[in-house]
């Protein structure tokens, strides 16, 4: 008998991408195979986001790009991750197409579900979990330069405009050991950068370890070159961890500040629990102990009773910090959140999508003050594949995070009879490479290798 073939769509965030590595692994256990496109599959899964507007509207139109092969081959779809959980009942109502729903502390349950799925019986699995962590799951990854692990998962900050406490549950941290031995295996691989993933990375706790021992402890793998996480809560951030990133050689100076808003009337709706005192106070804190840090941040536009004035407030502090980039969206309510239940979205859409113009236009001109000012400068870059544009060049990323393109032949002229080689053949996926920047964009460096 044929086995059934499985074809995954992914939206969202970094959790997402992993928890269709472990989905993956769960059914490839089972017996399911794997396909690159929904025409070729049994079965088609969207592993979902519930944090944007767009995220959900993205959903639903491929939903229904999906009903004629649903009509034609009686194709088996599911609804797995954020969506699933927070929209259930919207989302199974009526003549709906869809087969199966699994919220993301229910991915052990799909071969039963796709099993009665494929005997016509529509079902869900959307109960959270306090305890689930697939912990003893080995994600099914594509072996590459770089790799995400889910250090803990759910959330308990509750921000009036954040539905992930619904839809991913409480916090639970994994096992110290078992994030180590996740990593060393990567190590073996080939895999060397490692993302240390959480909704909120600085509250890990297992035992007497932190998420600082954690992080150092990756880091101190051989074979690893760099050590990345996300993200972290600006209530949160214990001196220990800014030592860990400031102090080690293979922990990359990047921080991953969300903002969210500077007014402190509004973080105070918004449940952020500091005020911009706390917040300015914080980034000079990063930056005197690592000068070299590159900051990143989340903003939203446009939150209940937001005024022009307290816009103004958000504006003033992105020219004041000058991060080096930031995700800009204007506020869409969640349903379930507390904002949703106890504050009116009455900020007119033509003014957050203003904002949103605004904020955007300052911080890709201080973006590309900053990228500009790196030409002449040696960086290292750590190669993951070649060029987007060019098959001709290798794109990799610096420390900072900053995308980085170079060419991989050099730049020296060699007569064809001399027969040297080019000094940049032994640059693979995988290499760090010492790079002068020639040239910037908003969003690229490009340089030479040196």
């Amino acid at each position: 008998m044929r086995a059934p073939h499985v074809f995954i769509e992914t939206f969202g965030c970094q959790m997402n991408e992993y928890d269709t590595e472990l989905v993956r692994s769960i059914l490839k256990d089972k017996g399911y195979r794997f396909t690159d496109s929904a025409e070729t599959a049994d079965v088609v899964l969207l592993n979902t986001c519930a944090i944007r507007e767009n995220a959900h509207n993205k959903v639903y139109g491929h939903l229904g790009a999906l009903k004629p092969l649903k009509e034609d081959k009686g194709l088996v779809i599911g609804v797995l991750g954020c969506m699933a959980q927070n929209l259930k009942k919207d989302l199974m109502e009526g003549d709906s197409l869809i087969d199966i729903l699994a919220g993301p502390d229910s991915y052990r349950s799909l071969p039963e579900l796709l099993e009665k799925a494929a005997a016509g019986r529509k079902r869900m699995a959307v109960d959270l979990s306090e305890y689930e962590t697939y912990a003893d799951i080995t994600p099914d990854r594509v072996e590459g330069v770089t790799a995400w692990i889910a250090v803990m998962r759910g959330c308990d900050n509750f921000c009036t405009f954040c539905v992930v406490p619904y839809t991913r549950g409480r916090e639970r941290s994994r096992g110290f050991d078992g994030v180590v031995r996740e990593a060393e295996a990567l190590a073996a691989s080939g895999c060397k950068q490692i993302t240390l993933l959480g909704q909120n990375v600085n509250s890990y706790r297992d035992g007497a370890h932190d998420f600082a021992d954690l992080l150092l402890a990756v880091a101190d793998i051989r074979g690893i070159e760099r050590v990345r996480f996300t993200s972290p809560h600006p209530k949160d951030f214990p001196e220990k961890l800014l030592e860990a990133v400031a102090g080690h050689p293979r922990i990359c100076k990047h921080i991953h500040l969300p903002l969210q808003a500077d007014n402190d009337r509004i973080l105070q709706l918004m449940d952020r629990t500091y005020t911009r005192t706390e917040y300015l106070a914080l980034v000079d804190r990063i930056r005197t102990r690592c000068p070299e840090i590159t900051l990143t941040t989340d903003i939203i536009a446009g939150f209940c009773s937001e005024t022009d004035a307290e816009f103004a407030d958000t504006e003033d502090l992105v020219k004041q910090v000058e991060y080096h980039s930031a995700f800009i969206f204007k506020y869409s309510e969640r349903k379930n959140t507390i904002a949703a239940r106890k504050y009116a979205d009455d900020v007119p859409d033509d003014v957050k999508a203003a904002r949103v113009t605004r904020l955007v236009e300052r911080q890709r001109a201080i973006s590309l003050k900053k990228n500009l000012a790196m030409i002449g400068k040696p960086v290292k870059v750590l190669v993951e594949c070649d060029g987007k544009r060019s098959s001709d060049q290798w794109m990799g990323r610096t420390d900072g995070n900053i995308v980085t393109v170079f060419p991989k032949r050099g730049l020296a002229h060699f007569r064809e009879d001399e027969k040297v080689p080019d000094p940049l053949s032994s640059i693979k996926p995988g290499s760090l490479t010492p790079v002068r920047i020639t040239d910037a964009t908003v969003t690229t460096l490009y340089g030479e290798a040196v």
